[in-house]
């Protein structure tokens, strides 16, 4: 069973200034909720029990949003509002969930999973990243179910636009184990429209291997002088290990560009 989720959180968030020249992006409001509590609650909802968040000193403000406990008591000391306590209640319950874990250069994804090698216990975990909501149905709990049935690893897939394939990392696909779910033969982070394999993207969710860590130690810098994630799992593919990318069925958001966060709270004020 998948019992541990890691978050990669430790990005600045260029994307999204000004608001974030002063506020880390994964506490921004979403529909009056912080975007980071929709994953949280992903997570909880998949059967997840315990979450990795890997940060930097300069990201310490989403530390301090989990352990805020004496401004909390003092306020409901104060107002005993019903609304405030039950936030706290919620706040407390994610509280017990979460280790941080700091990445204080930004070296690529890769080196962010790094991180968290000491603390991942059991032969795969679930990696979420943060700009990526996918809302309507919990995603992470169907690539469970999927990983739980072929006992190998799994990764979220989507079709893009053949001109938008340079932000991903994008999939060769190969054998058909079901109706959502292909084997992969390939993936390569970010390549230019010409030299894309398809236009078959990798969304920011993954059931990975702990053999994965031993990967990235060895592994050189790679597009933009970073240690990519999807370059130690085309390692692990070259091995002959299984990924499968599974086409989920939930609607994507992105909360990663000023339009997309805009447009996420309008679609999820919807829901």
């Amino acid at each position: 069973m998948i019992k541990q989720a890691i978050i990669p959180l430790a990005g600045l968030g260029t994307r999204l200034l000004p608001l974030t020249s002063v506020f880390a992006k994964e506490l921004l409001p979403i529909n009056g909720k912080p975007g980071i509590e929709y994953i949280l609650e992903e997570c909880i909802d998949a059967g997840i029990k315990e979450v990795i968040f890997i940060i930097s000193t300069k990201k310490k403000m989403i530390k301090n949003y989990f352990y805020n406990d004496k401004f909390y008591k003092k306020i409901i000391k104060k107002k005993k509002d019903p609304r405030i306590i039950n936030e706290y209640k919620k706040i407390l319950k994610f509280k017990k969930m979460i280790k941080f874990v700091y990445q204080d250069k930004p070296k690529g994804t890769g080196d962010a999973v790094l991180k968290t090698k000491k603390f991942i216990r059991d032969k795969y975990f679930l990696m979420l990243l943060p700009d990526d909501l996918i809302v309507k149905k919990n995603c992470s709990k169907d690539m469970i179910k999927v990983h739980n049935k072929y006992k190998c690893s799994v990764m979220a897939s989507m079709s893009v636009n053949k001109k938008s394939v340079s932000r991903w990392g994008i999939y060769n696909l190969s054998k058909k184990f079901s109706k959502n779910n292909f084997l992969i033969k390939n993936v390569v982070e970010k390549p230019s429209i010409d030299n894309a394999p398809s236009n078959q993207a990798v969304i920011g969710r993954y059931i990975l291997p702990k053999t994965i860590f031993k990967k990235i130690l060895n592994q050189n810098p790679g597009k933009g002088g970073e240690i990519h994630i999807t370059d130690a799992i085309q390692s692990l593919i070259d091995e002959n290990e299984n990924f499968i990318a599974h086409k989920f069925s939930g609607k994507y958001l992105d909360c990663g560009t000023m339009d997309g966060y805009i447009n996420s709270g309008k679609v999820i004020n919807k829901l």
